[in-house]
């Protein structure tokens, strides 16, 4: 019976020359990698090393012609595999279980493994990634390329997703017209952050709800919210103009602005008053605009603060070729599973179970299907 996750490589090409030397399937390769981070290897021979001690376990589903590879092998391998291709076959099977019904939230945004030295703008390996919010899913990653930038590599992720249904939202980094173009080329509506990297753009916007504010806000949708806890008191504003006029032209299909306004005391005492811009091809009601606004972060505490504090990935030093690249896909489709896997704990508790008990392995791997 073969595990649904070695369908997801079937059509993957294989790096490696075709040699006696090559012994091991890629399929065989791939599948114990991602069994074993799943179960909290973090380096390559962790990784071998979890596959020899449940060999018995993977022959149930693998060939293992040439039995289980060297940590050497698992280096090579991932260090030639064409990244893009490898994250593309992931994205997609990921992308099947989003519900298709309503609005879909992607929220695209950067993160970098600050041990494993790169020649991008971070000076380290950095990677874009498409999080699905409210489905806990990465749906798609590029890797910022040696002398790149994050700016440039989001259109790139971008041109690889389906969008049909999705409301992507994007920080003041991504504030783009080539960004936001493909977005609506691929089918999506965009909720992006203005901030001084547009400096033109925000003028424009600010001016907006000034003269807004001069005719008292007429015909503007408006919501307000109060948050309370651990000594901190935060009112939250959030005021949409719709089809506004006077910005820069050149912006895809602009539906609304949107102005945030926080006004947050700690312990009593008045801490911080700020102002927020956002642009939008949506023409909808403030609530909506404030969830997507407020739900975009759910990619750094939903994935980032994982990949970090569960993951260790700010740790990792795989640095050969694409190796680093690749074992980070892994890394955000473990996360995945072990977070649509219908069972209580934290996802460091969630990677032991998964090493100790090969049926709860089966289980968080079976939490997506392939069909």
């Amino acid at each position: 019976m073969p595990l649904p996750l070695t369908t997801v490589f079937a059509d993957l090409r294989d790096p490696r020359r075709d040699t006696r030397n090559k012994v091991h399937r890629l399929t065989d390769i791939l599948t114990i990698a991602t069994c074993a981070v799943i179960a909290g290897a973090e380096g390559w021979e962790q990784i071998a090393a979890y596959g020899q001690l449940k060999e018995g376990f993977f022959r149930q589903f693998l060939e293992l012609p040439g039995g289980i590879p060297s940590p050497d092998t698992f280096e090579r391998v991932f260090a030639k595999l064409d990244p893009d291709a490898f994250a593309d076959r992931f994205g997609r099977w990921m992308a099947s279980a989003c519900e298709t019904a309503g609005l879909v939230q992607v929220a695209i945004d950067g993160k970098s493994a600050r041990r494993s030295p790169k020649g991008t703008f971070t000076g380290c390996l950095h990677l874009v990634e498409a999080w699905a919010v409210e489905n806990r899913l990465i749906l798609g990653m590029r890797a910022v390329p040696d002398g790149g930038h994050e700016i440039t590599t989001m259109p790139e992720l971008i041109a690889t997703l389906d969008l049909n249904g999705a409301v992507v939202t994007i920080d003041a980094a991504g504030c783009q017209k080539a960004t936001v173009e493909p977005i609506r080329r691929q089918g999506g509506e965009y909720v992006v952050t203005v901030k001084g990297n547009q400096g033109g753009l925000r003028d424009a916007i600010a001016d907006v709800f000034a003269r807004a504010g001069e005719a008292a806000f007429a015909g503007c949708d408006m919501v307000a919210s109060v948050a309370d806890g651990h000594g901190r008191h935060e009112e939250r504003y959030v005021t949409v103009v719709t089809d506004p006029d006077r910005l820069p032209a050149g912006w895809a299909d602009v539906g609304a602005v949107v102005m945030v306004g926080r006004e947050r005391q700690v312990n009593g005492k008045a801490n911080e008053s700020t102002t927020h811009y956002y642009l939008t091809s949506l023409r909808t009601k403030a609530a909506e605009l404030a969830g997507y606004i407020r739900n975009h972060w759910g990619i750094e505490n939903g994935l980032h603060w994982c990949l970090d504090i569960a993951f260790r990935e700010d740790d990792s030093r795989a640095r050969a070729g694409h190796a680093g690249t690749n074992l980070g896909m892994i890394r955000r489709i473990a996360l995945s599973l072990l977070k649509r896997a219908d069972t209580k704990g934290s996802i460091r508790t969630r990677r032991m179970k998964a090493a100790w008990d090969d049926d709860y392995l089966l289980k968080v791997l079976k939490a997506l299907t392939t069909d």
